[in-house]
């Protein structure tokens, strides 16, 4: 099983941010090599509330800096 981490600036990743050591090991780990803005995940979301996503069930969008890639 593989663990992962996504980190997006937010205060309920302050826990992670505010420990540098911590945020330097997780951001190693994403391919972007930063954290995601919340902005970021806009499209994913706009795209769940509107009628374009109808069909879409049990699926999980995942924005993640390239970190599944």
């Amino acid at each position: 099983m593989h663990c992962f981490l996504d980190l997006l600036q937010t205060k309920f990743a302050s826990a992670i941010t505010e420990n540098k050591e911590i945020e330097k090991e997780v951001i190693a780990q994403i391919p972007m090599k930063r954290m995601a803005e919340p902005s970021e995940m806009a499209g994913a979301v706009l795209y769940l509330v509107s009628s374009a996503s109808s069909y879409t069930t049990g699926t999980c969008i995942t924005c993640d800096g390239g970190l599944l890639a």
